[in-house]
């Protein structure tokens, strides 16, 4: 009752066709490295990427030796591991989704692939081909001798750990669809069959060494439970459907099996210990168990088929040999010892003797300690910086830029924007211009006027105006001569359908009014705009209208102006204690001035420390103290591990909050100073009218100036929308021509008479309102547009 065969058998799948299962190894397309690795070093890392040639050549060569259609041996192992290693490493300076699509099907129906840009998604295929190289080297293994055994165990240990390591730490990481023999199910299932398996070859070994019976027991129990664990893992869900039948089912025979194997082994323990009724009891339930699976393969030709002849004769010989046995037994006591048989649940359970364990090689689980040895070769893209940095260099920036440009630049921008809203709203500098210079004009009215001047003056602005005016009225005639030819259009298909006989073609020919809804609307649509433009328009001239005095002064020469200007030749305020007051606020004037040119050279030294704050060589040295305190250098960087550097770095920007709050403080008193001053100001210059004519008449300058500048951006900007709409409303008049020429067309066809009679009978229908436009032989003339005209 030995699961022996010679390990030179093999099935047609390739399998050893004794006893034991291995898994196929997942095929590929054919991937190229180079170029797409290449492209994404020279624009997304500022490195030359011929400085990583060899790299790329070596790269593509693993993937190359990996995946070759090749015979499965120790060498074929080493490339899987080598370049899954590498792998590994690359993944710490390249992101997983680099522009390179990865193709691979599935171990178990060959017609199914998944074909991502998931590096992850690469490592998990090769790591799956090597637990399937481990399973199929123990499956090569002969199971007549002990080292033979011992070295199978190995395998499928290694096997077992390696879809254990994948389940639980590689596929975890893939961020794409998977093929379904990378499901965490099926992944489950292959590791409790190599287990199963594994610890078949310890009961093999076991068998071979002539141990004990109730130890060869305890580990036949064992191998069952292994395969129990597999028959529920491989049932769940959709796997059923994916996982070959042959294979449940062989795991349902060998779980019966090592049940029976088990009972035989713990009955020939209790003969050997004078228990001859426990031997009787446990040799029927072993007999039981071989009756389950004979009735399995018997009765139901599909088992018959899916199960391997090896395994269908090894389970006919253990009935046999059980069968014997129990004879044996039960004669022997009946006859000579007459042991009471105790019933099958009083006998107690067997306890499992559990040596197979799940231990993947530490290649697998730790590659980067092999780095640069022979398993896995010197790393490759050692010198390059890892994709992390690069993300974290970014997000520092981003940070950085959040903290200087909208915190600190923007706060110290809206100091600046309040402090010139206060001044305007005190009419400052202005109204001490005004004083300090009684005779001429302020530098901003004669720039403003200047530039009046060069755009045509208030004639000019009055030229634009008229021609925005003229241009809406242009647009309004489009319009309606665009509704005209739509209604004669309509007012021609009232009277073809005029007397039209039930049915006819003139009867049911589409009205008018359904088929020009949307040249309708769009009218009605063109028509509110212009009416809004008309209002726009109307608002500009009323602007003009109001300041056209200071326009038309604004218009002349810097002479004229200056003659226009009320002024005196002395400085009217003579009392000691109103020139202090204007001293004084002359003086804060400056203090601001002062303040903003100081503010803007703070800026620029801000911004200049911004853009010399380089990060990266701060991330490197981090990067190198993080692999100091790591055994191995394939390391996962994540980006909170670089929140410390960023902080160090950022604390430099914080001394900068104190200066904006200063800042704002010394502001706030400095304009509280403006505003006392100004009070001061204005109540010395009450007294003086002639000043406050002055003033007055500049503040109107300044808003005339403002105004011309509005109207005349308004008014270009008021031209160019009138050039487009006129260029629309043109293709719309001429949509509306086209309707109403085929229209007529139409209605000529469908009368059947000429252009001639048309016109007759058309303008003499009974009961309608008018005629078609006519030439002057009385006949309807094409090259003019459709028009009616009432009958008297």
């Amino acid at each position: 009752m030995y699961l022996f065969r010679p390990a030179s058998t093999v099935d047609k799948d390739g399998n050893d066709n004794s006893v034991l299962l291995s898994v196929k190894l997942k095929t590929t397309e054919k991937t190229i490295f180079f170029k797409s690795l290449s492209d994404y070093i020279a624009s997304s890392y500022a490195e030359p990427p011929e400085a990583y040639r060899d790299d790329l050549r070596v790269l593509d060569e693993l993937r190359q030796a990996a995946t070759a259609a090749l015979d499965v041996n120790s060498n074929a192992l080493k490339r899987n591991i080598r370049y899954y290693g590498q792998l590994c490493f690359i993944l710490s300076k390249f992101p997983a989704d680099v522009d390179i699509k990865f193709t691979w099907y599935n171990a178990f129906d060959p017609e199914s692939s998944v074909t991502c840009q998931d590096m992850y998604y690469e490592r998990a295929c090769v790591l799956f081909n090597i637990g399937a190289i481990y399973s199929q080297l123990a499956c090569k293994e002969s199971r007549n001798d002990k080292d033979s055994l011992t070295k199978a165990f190995g395998y499928f240990q290694s096997a077992a750990g390696v879809f254990h390591h994948l389940q639980h730490k590689i596929v975890c990481e893939c961020r794409s669809q998977l093929t379904t023999d990378l499901s965490s199910y099926m992944l489950t299932t292959l590791e409790n069959l190599m287990l199963s398996q594994a610890q078949e070859c310890v009961w093999s070994r076991s068998v071979l060494s002539s141990m004990k019976d109730s130890n060869v027991a305890r580990v036949a129990t064992q191998v069952a439970e292994f395969y129990d664990m597999a028959i529920e893992a491989g049932s769940q869900g959709s796997l059923a459907n994916t996982i070959p039948q042959a294979w449940l089912d062989t795991f349902k025979v060998k779980k019966l099996y090592f049940s029976a194997e088990a009972q035989y082994r713990k009955a020939q323990d209790c003969l050997a210990n004078c228990h001859y009724g426990e031997e009787v009891a446990r040799m029927q339930m072993s007999l039981d168990f071989c009756g389950q699976i004979n009735e399995l393969i018997t009765y139901d030709q599909r088992w018959s088929k899916h199960i391997r002849a090896a395994i269908v004769d090894i389970a006919k010989q253990q009935m046999e040999l059980v069968n014997s046995n129990c004879s044996r037994a039960v004669h022997d006591n009946d006859v000579i010892y007459l042991d009471p048989v105790p019933s099958a649940s009083s006998l107690s359970a067997i306890s499992p003797y559990k040596l197979a364990q799940s231990k993947a090689p530490e290649v697998v689980e730790n590659p980067g300690k092999f780095l640069g040895e022979e398993e896995l070769g010197p790393p490759l893209f050692k010198g390059l910086v890892p994709f992390v940095i690069h993300q974290a260099a970014s997000l520092y920036e981003d940070r950085k830029e959040q903290m200087v440009t909208k915190d600190l630049i923007a706060s110290l921008d809206e100091l600046t924007a309040d402090c010139e809203s206060v001044l305007s709203s005190l009419n400052l500098p202005y109204a001490l211009e005004a004083i300090q210079k009684p005779v001429g004009l302020p530098p901003s009215i004669l720039v403003g006027a200047d530039e009046i001047r060069s755009e045509g003056g208030l004639l000019g602005l009055k030229r634009l105006l008229d021609s925005a005016i003229a241009a809406n009225k242009r647009a309004f005639e489009f319009l309606d001569e665009s509704e005209k030819t739509l209604a004669e259009e309509a007012d021609e298909d009232r009277r073809v359908r005029y007397n039209a006989s039930s049915g006819s073609e003139r009867a049911t020919r589409p009205p008018s009014r359904e088929l020009t809804a949307t040249l309708y609307s769009e009218i009605a649509r063109f028509r509110d705009t212009l009416h809004e433009a008309s209002k726009k328009d109307a608002l500009i001239k009323g602007i003009i209208d109001k300041w056209s005095s200071f326009l038309s002064l604004l218009s002349c020469s810097r002479d004229e102006i200056e003659r226009q200007v009320p002024s005196t030749t002395v400085n009217p305020i003579t009392d000691p204690n109103h020139c202090r007051i204007v001293e004084r606020l002359h003086q804060y004037l400056g203090e601001v001035g002062v303040m903003k040119r100081e503010r803007i050279k703070s800026i620029e030294k801000l911004k200049r420390i911004a853009a010399e704050d380089d990060v990266t060589p701060a991330l490197n040295e981090e990067m190198q103290r993080l692999a100091s305190l790591s055994s191995t250098p394939i390391l996962k960087y994540e980006l909170h591990q670089f929140e410390d550097v960023f902080l160090q770095r950022l604390d430099k920007y914080t001394s900068w909050r104190k200066y904006v709050s200063e800042e704002s403080e010394v502001q706030v008193e400095l304009l509280d100073s403006i505003r006392e001053a100004n009070q001061a100001f204005i109540m010395a210059r009450t007294n003086h009218p002639l000043l406050q004519q002055r003033e007055q008449f500049l503040v109107g300058m300044e808003t005339a100036i403002k105004r011309f500048r509005e109207a005349s951006f308004n008014l270009h900007d008021g031209l160019r929308f009138y050039a487009k709409t006129e260029s629309d409303l043109a293709k719309l008049k001429d949509s509306c021509l086209d309707f109403a020429m085929a229209r007529h067309l139409n209605a000529k066809d469908l009368l059947g008479i000429s252009q001639e009679e048309m016109s007759a009978v058309l303008s003499h229908s009974v009961g309608q309102p008018g005629s078609l436009q006519q030439g002057a032989n009385n006949t309807w003339d094409p090259s003019m547009p459709l028009r009616y005209t009432k009958r008297s």
